[in-house]
């Protein structure tokens, strides 16, 4: 059913090379009775990483789902090195005293966000301070915290020259179907390297292969561009009130409506502070390898936006399709190439994980949304999937080929994901 609305005030996949033996740390069976493992932790260094990556230091969307999976992961790995119960990430040695997870888990995310984002060092110092102070004092302490900067030290090896920044441009000549920079801002592609940074869980970003966007000329292509000048354009569009809600509801900062979401998902189950974290590193790890993989398909297909198509309609040969030269979308199209979906790539993602760790038919999600403040329950992944796909056509973003094709990438990354990954152990 669709999202009922309320009010809301590489492996090989893991292969050799991403194997780090970090001296001092690994799984062990449980915790000592006397040592703190709170699974608030989890969520509440999931916050602060959302503080720190998005608002503080203002990291591109895309671009921001990569620390969120590389804090998730140090996380993970630093809770069960101590409380066990999954197969760690990253290679590691024996934990031969009592360790408190929460202390590890704390300390994994404090290295890690404060070794990307120095500019926020002051206030993730006086966060870490504030998440040890109610763990006791003692041996617990001391090898959590140990742990902790084991589990950091290992990921931040893993993903040195990864990729990130890398001197990567689009530039192509402009032509019928091309991506050609957009009104209003007309801006180069925006964070293009992304497409070519090393996958947390994938081989590689061309690992999934894609169909690739509709030929100009294809009946199907013009259904599709009939379906977004109807139903996506600022003025005169054949949407109702519902739909343009729905769409502006789905037009705030995906990556993080699903982080928050699973917050909210983690504190409603009470899961543990293994499932919780294990919980995390899937979607973190699993979102981030879904945009790396969409990025590489814009950058390699370089396939031309609504606005651009609808305006030039006259030069694509297709007889189908008539040119509007006035025609706007819903909202700004954001400056980088159609093919395939971001945010259909990150809702499969989302979706896929959700559906591995609660079930499909019963996910109970609750997702919030900053542009209409407001919240929505979805109670099954095809609910989820739906909409979001729906969304982004009636805000005239994109044809419905790269939301189908998007959202189903973004499934298999997460399948991948959750079988060859954060297995259980035993």
């Amino acid at each position: 059913m669709p999202g009922r609305t309320a009010k809301a005030a590489t492996v090989g996949l893991l292969t050799t090379t991403c194997l780090v033996t970090s001296a001092g740390v690994a799984w062990r069976a449980e915790a000592g009775p006397a040592v703190a493992s709170d699974p608030a932790v989890i969520a509440e260094w999931n916050a602060i990483a959302a503080r720190t990556i998005l608002t503080e230091n203002a990291t591109p969307i895309p671009a921001s789902a990569l620390y969120f999976g590389f804090v998730s992961l140090a996380v993970y790995d630093a809770v069960v090195a101590i409380e066990g119960g999954y197969e760690p990430y990253a290679e590691q040695r024996p934990v031969d005293a009592p360790a408190s997870s929460e202390a590890a888990a704390a300390t994994a995310a404090y290295r890690v966000l404060s070794h990307y984002f120095p500019a926020s060092a002051d206030k993730l110092a006086a966060d870490y301070s504030a998440s040890l102070a109610d763990v006791p004092a003692g041996a617990g302490l001391v090898h959590g915290e140990r742990v902790g900067e084991a589990a950091a030290a290992a990921i931040i090896q893993l993903r040195q020259n990864d990729g990130r920044g890398a001197a990567v441009s689009l530039t192509v000549a402009p032509a019928p179907g091309v991506w050609r920079p957009t009104p209003d801002a007309f801006a180069p592609m925006a964070v293009p390297w992304l497409g070519f940074v090393a996958p947390l869980v994938l081989d590689s970003p061309t690992q999934l292969r894609l169909p690739g966007p509709d030929g100009l000329g294809t009946s199907a292509y013009a259904q599709d561009f009939a379906e977004v000048r109807a139903y996506g354009a600022l003025e005169g569009s054949a949407r109702t009130p519902e739909q343009t809600e729905t769409a502006l509801f789905w037009n705030a900062n995906p990556v993080l409506q699903y982080q928050v979401a699973l917050r909210v998902q983690v504190a409603r189950r009470r899961l543990d502070i293994q499932s919780s974290a294990r919980a995390f590193a899937l979607l973190g790890t699993t979102t981030a390898d879904s945009l790396i993989a969409c990025w590489r398909a814009k950058y390699d297909y370089a396939y031309w936006r609504p606005v651009t198509a609808i305006r030039l309609a006259a030069t694509d040969g297709n007889p189908a399709t008539v040119p509007d030269p006035n025609w706007t979308p819903l909202v700004p199209t954001p400056p980088y190439p159609e093919y395939t979906s971001g945010h259909a790539c990150v809702s499969g993602a989302a979706s896929g994980t959700f559906s591995h760790l609660f079930g499909a038919t019963s996910l109970d999600l609750m997702v919030s949304s900053s542009v209409t403040n407001t919240s929505r329950l979805y109670d099954t992944a095809a609910a989820l999937d739906a909409e979001t796909m729906k969304a982004r056509i009636w805000l005239g973003l994109h044809f419905r080929k790269a939301m189908t094709d998007g959202n189903r990438l973004g499934h298999r990354v997460a399948d991948v994901g959750a079988s060859r990954l954060f297995e259980p152990t035993g």
